[in-house]
């Protein structure tokens, strides 16, 4: 199957330079290209496109809004976030809208290719490098919601989630565990039910956020 992208970022030059690199694995089409948000709107319908990787940082409409719009007209593309080191709250915003990760606008061809996959499958890839620096700032600004006893999180979900904030997939997971896939899902049922989320970035932004998990 040949995955459709939709790359959407305000610069030229970022576009041809992602197109040239998904061009060289067949796997791969760029299905369209959009320099704004309000054009990429224009586009998914007629183009129906598989991924969307898309910049923050726009004239007209920020990838934010872009994604608020997205969510509004009913439409459940996954979305990669393509940013820059200096975008750490637009980042954080851009998980809790539902981004299945993040790539840096200089990230090398198999990591590309890995997220889209991941994205693709309905995981969501998180780079513990970008992760670190993405929550470091929410970690020292705000206070801490809730302590790790009041949450209760056992051993167990303490280590899929620390195996999450890696990157780690539930299969790899469960295997360096010991136990099913199927037992690791229902591990991370339970942390997003204790967390208060919905997503892998959420339940790891949150339990940095709280001092439960450190990166």
């Amino acid at each position: 199957m040949t995955i459709r992208i939709l790359i959407v970022d305000d610069h030229l030059v970022v576009r041809e330079g992602l197109k040239l690199i998904l061009e060289t694995n067949p796997r791969y089409a760029v299905a369209v290209e959009a320099s704004n948000g309000m054009e990429a709107l224009r586009l998914v319908d007629a183009n129906k496109p598989d991924v969307i990787l898309l910049d923050l940082n726009m004239p007209e409409m920020s990838g934010l809004d872009t994604m608020e719009a997205l969510r509004a007209k009913g439409f459940d593309i996954p979305v990669i976030i393509l940013t820059t080191y200096n975008e750490d709250e637009m980042m954080i915003r851009g998980l809790e809208l539902g981004a299945k990760g993040y790539l840096l606008k200089d990230t090398g061809r198999e990591m590309i290719f890995r997220s889209i996959d991941a994205a693709v499958r309905g995981e969501t890839l998180l780079l513990p490098e970008i992760t670190g620096k993405v929550f470091a700032n929410r970690l020292a600004e705000k206070a801490k919601e809730a302590s790790p006893a009041k949450l209760s999180l056992t051993d167990k979900e303490l280590i899929v989630l620390q195996a999450v904030a890696r990157g780690s997939r539930s299969k790899e997971i469960g295997f360096d565990m010991g136990i099913s896939e199927r037992t690791v899902k229902s591990h991370l049922t339970s942390i997003y039910n204790k967390l208060g989320v919905d997503s892998r970035p959420q339940a790891v932004a949150v339990a940095v956020e709280r001092g439960i998990l450190h990166l």
